[in-house]
């Protein structure tokens, strides 16, 4: 074998280990940017795992939540479905009256209508919200978180001088909710905090309507429980809504 031959095959004996494994203590180099792309993966950030809060899962769910102007429905709303997402549950908040042209009729009216015109027009606005959006969004699976309901028609429209069995009857074919919330605090603790934020219906701005809100709407919790609907009180007077929203969200995987 000639010389040039001999280092042919050499190189080749040299070439072949390399394609079966490199040997120990030598690293392949790559390319440049092969490197670059493989950082840029690595640094990729997992996604986060849905916080574990224990219970079953929970879909499809109508939960309401009443109570006196001031006591922090809305608050409290808001604090009930970040609690529910952060559990990985698909939750969707609303409220009454609805933002659609017939509730916002009845939400800016009520230096305008009265009496039985306004408790209509909130039951008016009710089944069109079920229709449009409640139902539908309890259909995919979502758990919906109602700011206001039936119990406020129960305690404002009594309170506008309509009879509580008539109201129930402009109400009663409604869905009712899987979980009704309602809320109540010490009467001269939400006037305080009517004073702070300001009035936002003619309701509030009556004199000593906290303290009759504060009792229709006791009332009105016994009232619908008698009617077979499931009813949770909280006192709101000290405890803060995250705590409250905790207590809640319990309640819902409870019922699911």
């Amino acid at each position: 074998m000639g010389p040039r031959r001999e280092r042919h095959v050499r190189r080749l004996l040299h070439v072949e280990p390399l394609r079966e494994g490199l040997p120990r203590g030598r690293r392949r180099r790559r390319a440049p940017h092969r490197r670059r792309r493989q950082r840029a993966v690595s640094r990729r950030a997992a996604p986060a795992p849905c916080a574990s809060r224990g219970g079953g899962v929970v879909t499809g769910m109508f939960v309401t939540i009443d109570g006196p102007g001031g006591v922090g429905k809305s608050t409290l709303t808001a604090a009930v479905v970040a609690e529910l997402r952060a559990a990985c549950v698909t939750a969707h908040a609303t409220r009454e009256p609805s933002d659609t042209a017939l509730g916002r009729l009845a939400r800016q009216g009520t230096d305008d209508y009265r009496g039985m015109a306004m408790a209509c027009l909130i039951a008016a606005d009710r089944y069109q919200h079920l229709e449009d959006e409640i139902r539908p969004a309890v259909a995919r699976g979502d758990v919906v978180v109602c700011d206001r309901y039936v119990a406020s028609s129960l305690v404002l429209q009594v309170m506008d001088g309509v009879g509580r069995d008539l109201v129930w009857e402009l109400n009663r074919h409604a869905d009712m909710p899987d979980l009704a919330v309602i809320l109540n605090a010490r009467d001269d603790v939400i006037e305080k905090r009517l004073t702070e934020r300001g009035a936002h219906s003619r309701y509030e701005r009556e004199f000593g309507s906290s303290q009759r809100e504060c009792a229709a709407f006791r009332e009105a919790a016994r009232f619908l429980m008698a009617a077979g609907v499931h009813v949770v009180q909280f006192d709101v007077t000290t405890e803060g809504p995250e705590r409250i929203a905790r207590d809640i969200v319990a309640a819902i995987r409870n019922r699911g």
